[in-house]
């Protein structure tokens, strides 16, 4: 046997995976071949996406299904033995395990991260190869678990026979979890990005500790009764009826998880505190969804709880861990023992990126001041003074502005879909109602066809309410725009939301994130790979803010009303739109009122809650698009700007291009991997020209070549008669081959099957036309060779 003819997968199957099975590793529940770790970042270029490359181990180890312990990565024979060394370490590192190999199908490379003082790398053979008892054995020990320990660390995860099991990042929560419980840490705290799947994780760490029986009776608080019906149908299901939720002021003692609304337990008289109904150690673990909203405050309702239950275990779940002068959940809970980030998320494509329009308005920049005397629309005298944005659509509503605004909305929509789902974020619930309003005259054909085109969706509407599961359901077609101001904030799994409209002032960077989370569900089946943000009231400025962890692909900023709201696929470098003018002192009688349904309204001794002004003009001042690189740093520039800087940080120069062009047996690889890489070939072709080869379109973009048209490149190689070699008939399919190149391109020419279709079909079967090359072999040849040809023309 000849290894440096093996390919990879023959180094895995005839060498790495019999050393396994003799070392005694179970192939089918404790050995997973070319295991994936990530999706592959979605790059989002104008309204084009694609993925990056996914993150795929060619072995990871299990002691059990779900306790990872090692990590292979296998080159083939023409490697050096440590060649996959670094890249295992990377994949290693995601999953946090100490354990990791490489090889050649020569021997193994051993990498021991427990091996402190000694070699921590070294060369052994196949027959060395650790048992998983070995393995175990050596972490177990270097963790000083004892028996008790390890018998509730391998309880396994809940499996439901479909395949599903929890991606890197879960089970590394779910193990930190359980390992923390295990060691006696009463307080944890877990931070997953929304999206990220918390309240799966949630159910697989209380589906390991009540199996085990190391916990069982179990609280899980939310604070939004959707939260909790969605966690009883979905995740916690399998509970079955061990589960119940504490409803209409009842506490029944017979159940083992128990799951509610804090405020179904608690109340400011004493006789609503059922939780008391329980006693202080009647819970052994409360799990706390959410819980930067309402834990965090000593004087909370919610501390109230935790705290009658100190003696149970608490685990709290959030995407916003809240940090402020006053509330700290660290302080409560303790550190985070595991953080998943909304970067994090993106990067490893589990999360969908976003692009963000913003939209300045002239009044909201300048300010708007009332003429003497002027009245409002139902006669109200208004106050004199400058009115800014803090101002509008609470003190003061110009009713044209919310008409500018729908107009924008309407605009982007009409030019990409009508029917993708979007939240309308407001400042109140008069807003909301002002903007549905607005939105229906701008939408009256479709709202003309079905009245839930547009919905508002706020807590003081229960028709609107009873319509939130359908514009959650990918499925349900209606409503499409739901308009809201603080219900739809957090707890809403809105997968196929494609657009986020900010129409509110957000000063928090905790709801910011909270907001932005509404749309970085990815949903394949429904195209759904990334989502839009429209920004009226500068609310994305937070992006700045060093707290916040996931930075937009791009930003776009209209220049005037008459300007799209749709990002063009080109945009020129333009300057950083102006801040606000200095925030005016309030004057008068007014007072914010304290939260409530109508949150945002004013009060004032007169009785006026706010002006209404329907004859002020208002424009759109800017509007820009602007992208954001992976590591998060802002760039503005045109595909071709970014087609340059990507080509040239893979390759230094053309010559190198070329050289590795020409070497390379399979175009079509390089092609892919500067596609996964963000050049988008068919916007490249668009706008260059459709008739060019990506060749040349990489040659004459970054390195200025003037290019050739595919008919001239085969033109060229027929005048050359290169072919003059090969008989009357060969030469008939490799003209036809060139043809085809010309008309669809290169990938056409490699593909094995084009033998099967006019006019090749005529000359003959696949086989019978490899045998006018001597053989298939031979065919191969020729092909490689016609390759070789074609780009040799200068």
């Amino acid at each position: 046997m000849n290894k440096k003819e093996l390919s990879e997968r023959d180094i895995c199957t005839k060498f790495i995976t019999p050393a396994l099975i003799k070392a005694g590793w179970n192939l089918q529940t404790q050995v997973r071949e070319e295991f994936s770790l990530t999706k592959g970042r979605v790059v989002v270029r104008g309204k084009l996406h694609t993925r990056g490359q996914q993150k795929r181990a060619d072995y990871v180890l299990f002691y059990q299904p779900n306790i990872p312990l090692a990590v292979i990565e296998a080159k083939d024979n023409k490697h050096i033995v440590g060649d996959g060394m670094q890249q295992a370490l990377e994949y290693a590192d995601l999953l946090q395990v100490p354990f990791v190999f490489s090889s050649n199908g020569d021997r193994l490379l051993f990498h021991n991260k427990l091996n402190r003082d000694g070699k921590i790398e070294q060369e052994i053979e196949f027959e060395q190869m650790p048992s998983p008892d070995m393995l175990w054995g050596w972490w177990s020990k270097s963790q000083g678990l004892n028996e008790q320990q390890q018998k509730l660390i391998t309880q396994d995860y809940y499996n439901d026979g479909s395949g599903k099991t929890p991606r890197y990042y879960q089970l590394l929560a779910i193990n930190k979890t359980i390992e923390a419980i295990s060691q006696g840490q009463q307080r944890i705290l877990l931070v997953m990005a929304t999206g990220t799947g918390k309240t799966f994780t949630a159910f697989q760490i209380i589906w390991r500790l009540w199996k085990s029986k190391h916990k069982k009776r179990i609280l899980f608080l939310a604070d939004r009764n959707i939260l909790v019906d969605q966690t009883m149908s979905n995740d916690f299901k399998p509970f079955g009826s061990a589960m119940t939720k504490i409803q209409k002021r009842q506490a029944n003692k017979s159940y083992e998880i128990y799951l509610c609304l804090y405020q179904a337990i608690t109340g400011k008289e004493e006789s609503q505190n059922i939780y008391k109904q329980f006693s202080p150690n009647f819970f052994d673990l409360i799990v706390i969804d959410e819980c930067h909203r309402g834990s965090a405050a000593e004087d909370s309702a919610w501390r109230e709880i935790l705290e009658y239950f100190s003696e149970a275990t608490q685990i709290g779940l959030t995407a916003t861990p809240k940090e402020t002068k006053n509330v700290s959940n660290i302080d409560y809970f303790g550190e985070p023992i595991y953080t998943y980030s909304l970067r994090q998320g993106i990067d490893d494509g589990f999360l969908a990126p976003y692009k963000v329009v913003r939209i300045d308005i002239d009044k909201d920049l300048s300010g708007w001041r009332p003429q003497k005397g002027q009245i409002d629309k139902y006669g109200n005298p208004i106050e004199d003074r400058i009115y800014n944005q803090k101002d509008f659509d609470k003190t003061l509503i110009l009713e044209k502005r919310t008409e500018l605004v729908a107009h924008k909305i309407t605009e982007f929509l009409k030019s990409t879909d009508r029917y993708q789902k979007a939240i309308v974020f407001c400042e109140n619930i008069d807003h909301a109602e002002r903007m549905r309003q607005a939105l229906a005259n701008a939408n009256s054909d479709l709202v003309a066809q079905n009245s839930k085109y547009i919905m508002r969706i706020t807590g003081d509407n229960p028709e609107g309410k009873a319509e939130l599961d359908n514009f959650i359901f990918p499925e349900s077609t209606y409503p499409v725009i739901a308009i809201t101001s603080k219900l739809m904030t957090t707890g809403v799994d809105a997968q196929t939301c494609k657009l986020i409209v900010l129409d509110q002032r957000i000063q928090s960077i905790t709801e910011f994130k909270q907001i932005i989370g509404r749309g970085t569900r990815i949903n394949e089946e429904y195209d759904k790979f990334y989502f839009t943000i429209i920004d009226f009231k500068k609310a994305t400025e937070l992006f700045a803010d060093p707290d916040f962890d996931g930075d937009p692909v791009q930003i776009y900023e209209p220049k005037t009303l008459e300007d799209s709201s749709v990002p063009p696929d080109d945009f020129d470098n333009q300057d950083e739109p102006n801040k606000y003018p200095e925030t005016h002192k309030k004057k008068g009688n007014y007072k914010a009122s304290e939260p409530s349904a109508h949150w945002g309204t004013w009060t004032n001794e007169d009785e006026i809650k706010r002006y209404v002004v329907n004859d002020v003009e208002v424009k759109v001042s800017s509007e820009r698009v602007q992208y954001y690189d992976a590591e998060g740093k802002l760039i503005t520039e045109s595909l071709k700007d970014y087609t340059r800087k990507t080509v040239n940080q893979k390759y230094q120069s053309l010559n190198e291009f070329l050289r590795q062009w020409s070497k390379a047996e399979k175009k079509e690889i390089i092609i892919q991997e500067l596609a996964q890489a963000g050049v988008f070939f068919p916007a490249l072709t668009q706008e260059v020209g459709k008739n060019y080869d990506p060749f040349d379109l990489i040659c004459h973009i970054v390195w200025d070549v003037p290019p050739l048209t595919r008919q001239e490149r085969a033109r060229e190689v027929k005048k050359r008669d290169y072919f003059s070699k090969y008989g009357k008939q060969a030469r008939q399919v490799l003209d036809g081959l060139l043809d085809k190149y010309a008309d669809e391109g290169i990938e056409a020419v490699i593909e094995p099957q084009i033998l099967k279709i006019d006019p090749f079909s005529q000359m003959g079967t696949p086989m019978e036309i490899a045998q006018l090359f001597g053989s298939t072999k031979g065919y191969s040849q020729a092909v490689r060779e016609l390759q070789t040809q074609l780009y040799s023309i200068n």
